[in-house]
């Protein structure tokens, strides 16, 4: 099987039988019937399970361990008690708690800022 990674589009051609069935079974990706491979947007979850099925060249390796991070680090913000501004918000009034959560959820999201390390205290249930 190979893989190509271009401009958010996962490209993936040459892969048996099984594993195009597999793939299809996800409706993430849509067969190129003009050029003969699979195709679909990037995301997370498609390369989460696409790693459950073979293994991933490095560069699209990479690239999955950073959704990760990122996804990890908005759900911490997500889950966070009180929390911090992880910018000074050009704003007038006080921001309200959920809007401070919204607000640095955009910011990781976006990549505007990188996204604080997960402490073990808050991996754990």
């Amino acid at each position: 099987m190979k893989m190509k990674l271009d401009r958010g589009i996962l490209i993936i051609a040459d892969c048996d039988g099984m594993q195009l069935n597999i793939i299809k079974s996800w409706n993430k990706m849509k067969w190129n019937r003009s050029r003969q491979w699979l195709e679909g947007p990037c995301t997370g979850e498609l390369l989460n399970r696409l790693a459950g099925l073979v293994k991933l060249p490095p560069t699209i390796e990479e690239q999955r361990q950073h959704m990760n991070r990122i996804a990890g680090a908005v759900d911490q913000e997500r889950m966070k008690e009180d929390p911090e501004p992880l910018y000074k918000y050009p704003v007038k009034f006080p921001l309200f708690k959920h809007q401070v959560r919204g607000a640095n959820m955009a910011l990781i999201t976006f990549g505007l800022i990188e996204p604080p390390e997960i402490t073990q205290k808050e991996k754990a249930p």
